[in-house]
């Protein structure tokens, strides 16, 4: 995309933030939601943000976005600081989010929905990929006659369907039956790594999620506390929640080293 946002660079970081921090609160009354995150997404990588419920998680997502503006720090696109940019241009030069509580559409089918978003022909495609028959659902309408899993497998088919060069998850397993839940967040990774320089940034407590991306990225209480490969982190995180279970839940004593 040409305009605000730039041309395409190469070589750089899909995106990258600096420095990010968001606190609330008036008449001197603050509280620190987001302290100092540095991070770079990769194009090709798929990467699973996870942290303790309250640590932030969803808030770094809707400042990628452009929903949150952050109290400090900048986010770049490709080097270019869109820090002021909002959430159209985000969206127009290839960010997508797919939200926790997906949004209603009264009036509207889920065929127009896909429409919409790009999907044209291929419309029947994307609801067949969440496990939705395009035969019963292209003509339902999107609004309340869905039931929260349906609108979750809607929701990722649209963001998809986008084409988004970086498309981020809000727990994309939340509120999907158990049977549906691995095959939604294979989908997720796959369609990352089916696309030539596209990444995804999925925030998730699905184990096998996390094993399978290309970095986790682990936030407790707003700062970004560790990153890297699964094989690195994955041991470390296991530890740290043996330890709590032991500590706030009665697990058994020695269970567990804590991880400091």
């Amino acid at each position: 995309m040409v305009g605000l946002l730039g041309k395409r660079g190469r070589g750089r970081p899909l995106l990258t933030l600096e420095n990010i921090s968001l606190s609330v609160g008036e008449n001197g009354q603050r509280k620190d939601i987001l302290h100092d995150i540095n991070l770079e997404l990769e194009p090709g990588q798929v990467y699973a943000l996870t942290g303790p419920n309250g640590s932030g998680k969803t808030t770094l997502a809707r400042i990628i976005m452009g929903l949150v503006r952050p109290t400090a720090g900048r986010v770049l696109w490709e080097g270019r600081d869109i820090t002021d940019a909002g959430i159209t241009d985000r969206a127009r030069a290839g960010i997508a989010y797919a939200f926790q509580q997906p949004v209603r559409f009264k009036g509207l089918t889920l065929k127009d929905l896909l429409t919409i978003a790009g999907a044209g022909k291929e419309a029947a495609s994307y609801l067949a990929q969440v496990g939705l028959c395009a035969a019963d659902y292209l003509g339902r309408e999107a609004g309340g006659g869905l039931s929260g899993g349906e609108a979750k497998r809607l929701e990722i088919a649209l963001t998809l369907a986008r084409r988004p060069r970086l498309a981020i998850f809000d727990e994309p397993e939340a509120g999907v039956d158990l049977w549906a839940q691995e095959r939604l967040l294979n989908l997720v990774a796959d369609s990352a790594r089916r696309s030539a320089g596209a990444s995804s940034l999925v925030i998730t407590h699905s184990e096998k999620f996390l094993r399978q991306a290309d970095v986790i990225l682990l936030l407790e209480k707003g700062q970004l506390v560790e990153q890297g490969a699964p094989d690195a982190v994955w041991p470390h995180l296991a530890k740290d929640l043996a330890c709590r279970w032991q500590a706030e839940c009665g697990g058994e004593a020695g269970a567990a080293d804590c991880y400091r």
